[in-house]
């Protein structure tokens, strides 16, 4: 039984060490994880698609449409009013009917004008039941038609300058968005890498406290030290211990989070490669603003704000006045008592037909509705530029920041290594008694935060970086514009 008990625990230990993954990453493949399989990169996928499809039906309504309306079969049976010329009364009679009707059409809508042609074809079918039993066919072989508002608003006019603007603005939303996750997996790599230095610190510390502790106590036997001293040795150990601890603790959270974020599984253990010293680049600000401005999807967005405002002033404005529309058509049709006969000699069938809507009183209701219009394009406008000098602003700090950031890296990672040095020879000078705890400590306390401050020159640069790239969809590094390289496959 013990050796049965022994061979399932050995099993089960096999099966959690071999679905725990292991996984070491640099930045650059972090990245591309993101961007390939995170939740979030999912859901900027879909939004793209959203759009690309809202611009295809717009496309979809710019061409001919064939349409079939069908009543396949209308069964009549009702007492109904009529005539009776003979009698000269209004008499109540039983009648029962049945009905058929198809039309086929084509329209096409013309965007100049915002009118649309049609040409269609109808054959309709009846047959009454009754005293007096008959059957008709009657028939549009074919008829060709206008409709147009004479004076009205026209959409189509102004569709044509809103949903190629609206989808332009779709697929620079899908960069930018990408590139905002790349700005978040920056900031879920940094803040593992953070927590891997200080795991890995805390490790050392506890193992050079546990070495300083142990000589402290021979040196102790030989009165080179105080109790006092030895005292602060062992709080160090302790001290280092719990801080070991903590950072377990929260390598384990950030790696968690980091794994949630690249949809992994969530036990895998990610080991981490700080990219080195960055390359030198200076990016011109004039550059940056100019790519902000013509590539930034929220330029986009307010250049919509303001062409739906001022669609909005026009069809508020020509509501206000008369409105006047014009149907014309012309054709041929037939009717007999047999289908053939239907469409043999037909009749030509002409039709126009003007109609007028004068506004005569209404208090005032079309006068307000097109100044609220004006009025709010007039506010859009104000917003627009405010929103345009915020972007600016934004986009000048940021490459401000980014500019600089270059020198504090070079800067944190030389105050990293000079501390490393000042460590190792602090700690040899303590252990061959030339050096107090005072000078150890405050040495160890110096490395952390070099090693502190190295990581976060680091993380600030790539995140500067990253978001330079998604303000203005621009490599500064490799010279070329993301928004004309887009390929969404």
């Amino acid at each position: 039984m013990k050796k049965l008990s022994f061979i399932i625990l050995w099993s089960l230990w096999g099966i959690s060490v071999f679905a725990q993954q292991r996984i070491t990453l640099d930045l650059q493949r972090t990245i591309a994880l993101a961007n390939d399989s995170s939740l979030e990169a999912f859901r900027t996928k879909n939004m793209y698609l959203s759009g690309y499809w809202e611009y295809r039906t717009y496309q979809a309504n710019r061409l001919p449409s064939l349409t079939l309306n069908m009543t396949p079969a209308q069964y009549n049976r009702d007492i109904t009013k009529r005539y009776d010329s003979g009698q000269d009364l209004d008499i109540y009679r039983n009648q029962q009917s049945f009905y058929v009707y198809g039309n086929l059409a084509i329209r096409q809508n013309f965007d100049l004008t915002g009118g649309t042609f049609y040409l269609d074809t109808e054959l309709g079918y009846m047959r009454s039941f009754g005293g007096n039993t008959y059957t008709q066919f009657t028939s549009v072989p074919v008829r060709l038609g206008y409709s147009q508002g004479l004076l009205g608003y026209n959409p189509f006019r102004w569709e044509r300058k809103i949903e190629p603007l609206k989808f332009e603005k779709v697929k620079k939303e899908y960069i930018y968005n990408a590139e905002r996750v790349s700005e978040q997996a920056t900031t879920y790599f940094f803040e593992l890498a953070m927590a891997q230095a200080e795991y890995d610190l805390a490790k050392e510390n506890v193992a050079s406290t546990d070495t300083l502790y142990r000589i402290g106590m021979q040196r102790l036997k030989i009165a080179s030290i105080s109790r006092a001293d030895l005292l602060t040795l062992k709080l160090d150990v302790v001290n280092a211990h719990n801080t070991l601890q903590n950072a377990t603790s929260s390598l384990k959270r950030a790696m968690f989070s980091l794994a949630s974020f690249l949809n992994m599984e969530k036990n895998t253990e990610i080991r981490l490669e700080l990219p080195g010293r960055p390359q030198t680049l200076t990016i011109p600000v004039d550059e940056a603003l100019m790519a902000a401005r013509t590539n930034n999807p929220d330029f986009l967005d307010l250049r919509q704000d303001v062409l739906e405002a001022e669609r909005n002033v026009d069809k508020t404005k020509k509501e206000s006045r008369f409105n006047a529309s014009v149907n014309a058509s012309i054709g041929f049709n037939q009717v007999a008592e047999k289908l053939g006969d239907a469409y043999r000699s037909p009749m030509q069938q002409d039709m126009v037909s003007v109609s007028v809507s004068i506004p005569l009183v209404d208090w005032g209701v079309r006068k307000g509705k097109y100044n609220m219009a004006r009025n709010n394009l007039n506010a859009v406008k104000t917003s627009s530029r405010q929103s345009e000098i915020s972007i600016e602003e934004e986009v000048i700090m940021t490459v401000a920041d980014f500019n600089v950031q270059q020198n504090l890296v070079i800067s944190a990672e030389e105050a990293l290594d000079l501390s490393v040095l000042a460590y190792n020879e602090t700690r040899q000078r303590f252990i061959i008694g030339k050096a107090d705890i005072s000078s150890l400590t405050l040495s160890l306390n110096r490395q952390q935060e070099a090693q502190r401050n190295y990581i976060s020159a680091l993380k600030n640069y790539w995140l500067n970086y990253y978001k330079i790239r998604k303000l203005t969809l621009h490599d500064f590094a490799s010279g070329f514009s993301l928004s004309e390289k887009f390929d969404y496959e």
